[in-house]
């Protein structure tokens, strides 16, 4: 019965209006924010290639200090000294797989115990998987590396972030929220009961971060620590590596040609964390730098509500 109320009230809330102003944003460029970034503190998850890779370059060339949180040592120590070789600034990291539990609560914990201030925050580890698999921790890979995560580190850091003062949050989002058009289901999130697709898991974990937002900026009201999510573009990027050999095919030969570089999306991060335009913004989902209204399910303060307890206890976060 629940199921069906939520439906009929998604379909009357969703308008032509949006999906137009979607694609029309798909083919905007972002703004350019020309203020300085020195001395100040960027943490980056999944910074070794992709958007993370150019993000990071982006914001030590304005001459923030960086920590940066991979899976990968060498490549951290690559992109450690290539950031502190050309641009002088300190680039810290952090080894942890995010798809872990255990990593996640662990690195969460090192930065809650940083004696600096954290200025930003970019949650943009990611991994886009066409069959199921589940965690040592019995949990669904997706769901953990592109929600879990980043509400595991929120909510760990809610008080230094408050105390340090102004903060800013960047989930990188995505426009594949609207996969799951009807919302969460709350009793399925691990996809137990119904049939897995890559783009089904990956929207419905899009749609969870968004959720999140909804309450994490209630809680920061009035801290100075804003929070919102940002659709990176069509740009071109190493997730789906993890996928078997048809699909990096169809990848490589079909999908990346027709998409841009992920610079785009590093210039559109830049923006979001820094402009002055945007100090006092909060729980907002952009399509790069241009505000956007999501889909009704992502709007739902009472679903946000709903998963906000679920995620609590799933996580092991009560106190």
């Amino acid at each position: 019965m629940k199921e069906r109320s939520k439906f009929r009230k998604y379909v009357k809330e969703y308008r032509w209006s949006n999906i137009f102003a979607m694609i029309r944003n798909g083919r905007s460029e972002p703004l350019v924010c020309d203020e300085d970034f020195t001395g100040r503190l960027v943490v980056i998850t999944g910074a070794t290639s992709g958007i993370g890779y150019h993000t990071a370059r982006k914001y030590a060339s304005r001459g923030a200090n960086l920590i940066c949180i991979n899976r990968n040592p060498d490549k951290s120590q690559a992109l450690q000294r290539e950031i502190e070789d050309e641009f002088g600034v300190r680039c810290d990291y952090r080894i942890a797989d995010l798809s872990s539990l255990r990593d996640i609560f662990r690195v969460s914990n090192e930065l809650a115990q940083l004696d600096m201030a954290i200025d930003v925050i970019i949650h943009n580890a990611g991994i886009y998987l066409t069959k199921r698999e589940i965690t040592d921790e019995g949990l669904e890979k997706v769901f953990v590396v592109h929600y879990l995560s980043s509400f595991i580190m929120n909510f760990l850091l809610q008080e230094k972030l408050s105390s340090d003062g102004k903060a800013r949050i960047i989930m990188v989002g995505s426009e594949a929220h609207r996969f799951a058009a009807w919302g969460l289901r709350l009793d399925d999130l691990m996809w137990e009961r119904r049939r897995y697709t890559g783009l089904n898991s990956y929207g419905s974990a899009k749609m969870a971060q968004l959720l999140s937002m909804i309450v994490f900026s209630e809680k920061f009201q009035g801290t100075g620590v804003t929070i919102n999510t940002m659709h990176p573009g069509a740009v071109k990027t190493e997730t789906g590596q993890e996928n078997g050999p048809v699909y990096k095919w169809f990848k490589r030969n079909f999908l990346d040609r027709s998409l841009k570089s992920p610079e785009i999306s590093a210039e559109a991060l830049y923006y979001l964390g820094v402009s002055e335009k945007l100090e006092s913004v909060s729980g907002k989902f952009f399509s790069l730098t241009t505000e956007e209204e999501p889909a009704p399910p992502a709007l739902d303060r009472e679903a946000a509500l709903e998963l906000w307890k679920t995620t609590i206890r799933l996580a092991g976060l009560e106190r």
